[in-house]
């Protein structure tokens, strides 16, 4: 293993792989000088859990060894990356490495924080406590909705940034589905719990939700984040947004989306913004301080939605803008915040959702894509896990 490489990747996540494989074909001189740090051995094609945890998908299907998508010519550091110092162009490892670089690519991800929510790590996957985050856990959602009887059945959405803004609710849609094909929806109320203060940012797709809303007779109750769950007495607790008041509700099952927040290497290190995100310009994903660092998807402080759909947009402008930068040449390709939500409405059902940084719909499809449509369900469930593995991680799209 070499200490210096022209460019060090922090993260072998979507973002990480995406943007390895882009510069190692627009760039033949950039064979071999490439490091991608990341101890996983495995790596997840998350936006399937939904379906996973709806009995649609198996968990097995996202999980592929990491090794097997690192690009050839890019060298894999096994390692857990501690510390940055920009000032001397050096990545530090828990192994105690020294890695130097020409150019930084930060793209390490979000951390969810399973801690945030007093009791849940105690109590996830038993009881009808269950998450669709984390592999782990998300066939266990299968299993509660499969023995769900009756009763409250609880979806909850933190105050925090996530990963995927939507999934919260489109596992609360299949739930749905779900209780009336087996015939307990009768006997069930279904809630949904949101620091937020509405179902969805934009308004184009808020509109379609909430008639979704309205027909699947769902409860919704905003400005509410999940603080306790207490699996003895099968209650939650919200804190009152804005207020110092509380909420307890009994639960027959709960579907928790933890907290998340950016990795304590990243937060507490000099590449930060003040919210602990990697502090990058909006449009050309160049550090705001350090000229040769980068930044790419959850890591970063691009105020847009932390989706692969987000990633896929940012890699190409992030490739191209270093490439230049290491020319000499300005930075000209700009990113304009694109992401996408793929939000399922149900068995067969999904609205894709896809808009800017203004929050206005950039739509790829010459038709309303607010409305519910079978095709979309299908896009996402069969083409888009295809377009995922043999297309972003391989640097063709």
């Amino acid at each position: 293993m070499s200490n210096h490489y022209k460019v060090v990747i922090v993260g072998a996540g979507t973002a990480g792989i995406s943007v390895a494989a882009r510069l190692v074909r627009e760039s033949k001189a950039l064979k071999n000088e490439i490091a991608i740090i990341d101890p996983a051995q495995k790596h997840y094609y998350q936006p399937l859990w939904t379906l996973v945890g709806a009995g649609v998908a198996k968990k097995e299907q996202t999980e592929r060894d990491t090794e097997s998508l690192i690009p050839e010519g890019v060298e894999w550091i096994q390692e857990s990356v501690t510390q940055f110092d920009p000032e001397n162009n050096v990545v530090k490892t828990a192994a105690g490495s020294e890695i130097s670089y020409d150019y930084l690519v930060v793209a390490a991800g979000i951390q969810v924080n399973w801690d945030g929510v007093k009791g849940l790590k105690e109590a996830i996957g038993h009881d009808g406590v269950v998450s669709n985050y984390s592999y782990d856990y998300t066939d266990k959602t299968w299993e509660a909705l499969r023995n769900f009887k009756g009763g409250n059945a609880i979806f909850t959405q933190p105050s925090t940034p996530i990963k995927c803004g939507g999934a919260p609710q489109k596992i609360m849609y299949l739930a749905d589905d779900h209780f009336s094909r087996s015939g307990v929806r009768g006997k069930s109320e279904v809630h949904f719990y949101s620091a937020a203060g509405n179902i969805f940012a934009v308004d184009k797709y808020a509109k379609t939700l909430n008639e979704v809303i309205k027909r699947k007779k769902i409860q919704t109750h905003y400005q509410r984040d999940l603080i306790e769950i207490r699996p003895d007495k099968k209650e939650a607790v919200f804190k009152i947004m804005g207020t110092n008041d509380t909420e307890t509700v009994n639960y027959e099952m709960i579907h928790v989306t933890p907290p998340m927040g950016p990795l304590d290497f990243i937060k507490n290190s000099p590449i930060a913004d003040q919210a602990g995100w990697v502090d990058v310009d909006a449009k050309t994903l160049q550090h705001k301080r350090y000229s040769n660092i980068f930044a790419i998807g959850d890591a970063s402080n691009l105020p847009t939605s932390k989706t692969g759909a987000a990633i896929r947009k940012q890699a190409p402008v992030l490739v191209q803008n270093l490439l230049s930068d290491m020319k000499g040449n300005p930075l000209t390709a700009e990113y304009d915040g694109y992401t996408s939500c793929p939000l399922v409405t149900g068995y067969g059902r999904l609205v894709l959702a896809e808009f800017d940084y203004a929050k206005n719909p950039q739509e790829s499809f010459p038709f309303d894509q607010s409305k519910e449509r079978y095709s979309m369900y299908v896009l996402k469930k069969d083409f888009l896990p295809v377009i995922y593995w043999d297309g972003m991680l391989k640097g063709l799209m």
